[in-house]
């Protein structure tokens, strides 16, 4: 794009159903996607498995809000390819600042070990990215991240695309359209990400176990 994309427009592509993803980390440029069929996570629906119950119940991880979030989109970055540039480092910076870009991270012995992160608008959180450097780490921090959500009053968990590991979770694929509409709903809608508290282990699998 020859314009510099700016995090207000950023936020403006999102609420259009609109996302920026660049060729590669040496890439200087953003481009727009608008998959004709998209990928989501239904909140009452997430997948949670006996190994990752166990984890989550096991409290082998600590859970963090916020705490590093610019570590978590490096460490989402470090890997052999990505789509994440300098350019949306900054612009992940700026909205970070203006509360609109949030991280959900996972801690052992006092050392990020996984993570993920997004950007919010109303009711709709849009997942950039996870990772992970130690075994269900980042499925953790996605726990705990869908349960946020729901606690907090979200309606809607962009994935962009739909990977084999993402359906392994719970998540599905929708047609534009569909997509179109869940996002202008979801839009409407006053949630705030950071208004929950971390839940303890029992209440998390309570809750995921009921609906699930």
């Amino acid at each position: 794009m020859a314009q510099k994309l700016t995090a207000r427009m950023l936020l403006s592509g999102y609420a259009q159903g609109i996302f920026p993803m660049a060729e590669s980390r040496d890439a200087p440029e953003l481009h727009w996607f608008d998959p004709q069929r998209r990928g989501i996570f239904d909140l009452q629906n997430f997948y949670i498995s006996r190994s990752l119950a166990r984890a989550i119940r096991r409290e082998t991880f600590t859970i963090r809000t916020d705490t590093a979030f610019r570590a978590v989109v490096e460490g989402c970055a470090a890997r052999p390819e990505t789509w994440i540039n300098g350019p949306l480092f900054d612009l992940y910076d700026e909205l970070f600042a203006a509360g609109f870009a949030h991280s959900v991270e996972t801690w052992r012995d006092g050392q990020l070990v996984g993570g993920v992160y997004g950007i919010t608008l109303g009711g709709a959180f849009f997942g950039e990215s996870m990772f992970s450097r130690a075994t269900n780490a980042s499925k953790v921090a996605l726990a705990y991240t869908v349960d946020r959500l729901r606690v907090a009053g979200f309606t809607l968990f962009d994935t962009q695309y739909l990977t084999p590991h993402l359906a392994s979770l719970g998540a599905t694929e929708i047609p534009r359209a569909e997509y179109r509409k869940r996002l202008e709903a979801g839009l409407e809608i006053d949630a705030d990400f950071t208004a929950p508290a971390i839940p303890d282990p029992h209440s998390i699998l309570q809750r995921m176990t009921q609906t699930s």
